[in-house]
């Protein structure tokens, strides 16, 4: 619409051309207002039929019909040839076009901005949508470590109760060890002593029970399985050793006979 030229008020056509223009439109009334009588006393003396309403309808169709073909077969007339009146008449039909095409301008640009503040609306939308999807991720990443750690201190006190139960049964099992071996395999005189080979003199040494030997070899290759080895004290009685030798309970150190170690029976 900007680049269409301003319609002045000043832009008129002279007064013989509008006077010329108002007669021809005078006349072509008078002709239209002639043919619309005609027609009026056409559609009076169809309704003295009988069958009125249908021979109108059928007036009616033919009328309209012949009034086609007509508008057909006619050519378009120029109203006048009046320089000036078609001037007049041409700038009047641009005023027309250019209030049409500012008007579709003005509706265009009211439905770009809607556009423009529908589509901020939907950034805006979306930004929040992608806040949120980034706080659910933050709250699942949180979830799964607190998760994980609960299944790790779950795993770990499940490893604790184990290592209780562990201990509880091996403690059982020490005494119900201790209780046979006191039952079946006591010292050869209950607080008797072994006294040395070579000089009778000295003071004697207390024996100790299989279950203390045993207890001995034990927490030796536990706690030093690279050195299991334990050299042989005269609080050992040699037929508790040889007993421990002869079942492979225990096994000699193969280059120094003095020192025993248990068998590696968790091997």
């Amino acid at each position: 619409a900007e680049y269409l030229p301003e319609i002045t008020k000043d832009s008129v056509c002279p007064v013989d051309a509008k006077e010329e223009l108002l007669d021809e439109c005078e006349s072509i009334w008078k002709q239209m207002e002639e043919c619309q009588s005609k027609l009026m006393l056409l559609g009076t003396e169809t309704l003295l039929k009988s069958d009125a309403k249908l021979s109108l309808l059928m007036m009616r169709v033919k009328a309209l019909t012949a009034e086609y073909n007509q508008w057909q077969k006619r050519s378009p007339e120029l109203i006048s040839t009046n320089p000036d009146v078609l001037l007049a008449l041409g700038k009047e039909e641009l005023q027309k076009v250019k209030n049409d095409l500012e008007m579709v301008l003005s509706t265009v640009q009211s439905k770009n901005k809607q556009l423009e503040e529908d589509l901020k609306r939907e950034q805006q939308w979306h930004e929040e949508q992608e806040q949120i999807l980034d706080t659910l991720n933050g709250i699942e990443e949180e979830t799964k470590t607190q998760v994980e750690q609960l299944s790790k201190k779950r795993a770990f006190h499940e490893l604790q109760n184990k290592m209780l139960k562990l201990k509880i049964y091996k403690e059982e099992l020490l005494n119900a060890l201790g209780e046979f071996l006191e039952e079946h395999f006591p010292l050869p005189e209950k607080g008797g002593s072994a006294k040395k080979k070579n000089s009778s003199e000295e003071p004697a040494v207390e024996l100790i029970t299989l279950h203390e030997i045993l207890e001995i070899l034990i927490n030796k290759s536990m706690t030093t399985p690279h050195e299991p080895y334990v050299t042989i004290s005269d609080s050992f009685w040699p037929p508790y050793i040889e007993l421990l030798l002869r079942y492979g309970i225990a096994l000699r150190h193969p280059e120094d006979p003095n020192r025993i170690r248990l068998e590696a029976f968790h091997m």
